[in-house]
């Protein structure tokens, strides 16, 4: 869904409301090789227009299945969030108030803004960096393999610190020798 900067200066007055359902699928899994599918996505919001800009506010709503970064296990993951932008064109950027510079502003290419462009990229960024499966947030069970293992980090410091306690079998006579030098000079 695209809106023409010229049909959204009808509403200036009253925002522009919406609610759509938008086929991301596609596009998304073109953008990231991991999603493995995505529900059509539900969008509802308003559009309001001023001489500062075009605000944009809406409500996301879809499930996606992405791979456990565990097991690779496909889990799915609902996504419920609300998204707040602030477009301008190149010309109100230059006019800005020095107060707007805090605010991340979206200069608009063309003339014209898409709603699922922006849908799209939010959702991207909200993909989480850890997914797990029910079992794998409950257990404490990594996945290992013939030869490898998965550890957590506490795990491993452990593993190390009995390593480096553990004496080699062939300097074990060597460490003897300390021993017995000792006592001789005592």
């Amino acid at each position: 869904m695209k809106w023409s900067l010229l049909e959204l200066k009808k509403y200036q007055e009253t925002p522009l409301m919406f609610e759509e359902t938008l086929d991301l699928k596609s596009q998304l899994i073109k953008r990231d090789g991991q999603i493995i599918d995505l529900s059509p996505v539900k969008v509802k919001g308003l559009m309001s227009v001023d001489k500062q800009g075009y605000l944009l506010h809406y409500q996301v709503e879809t499930t996606m299945t992405l791979p456990s970064t565990r097991s690779l296990t496909p889990v799915a993951i609902p996504f419920d969030f609300s998204v707040d932008e602030h477009f301008m064109t190149p010309e109100q950027f230059q006019r800005r108030d020095e107060m707007i510079v805090e605010e991340e502003v979206l200069i608009v290419e063309g003339q014209t803004i898409s709603l699922d462009e922006s849908v799209a990229d939010n959702l991207l960024l909200a993909i989480p960096l850890q997914v797990l499966t029910e079992e794998e947030k409950q257990g404490s069970a990594m996945p290992s393999g013939n030869d490898w293992a998965v550890l957590s980090e506490e795990d491993f410091a452990n593993q190390k610190e009995a390593q480096a306690q553990q004496v080699d079998p062939r300097l074990a006579k060597l460490s003897e020798l300390f021993t017995e030098s000792d006592d001789d000079n005592a």
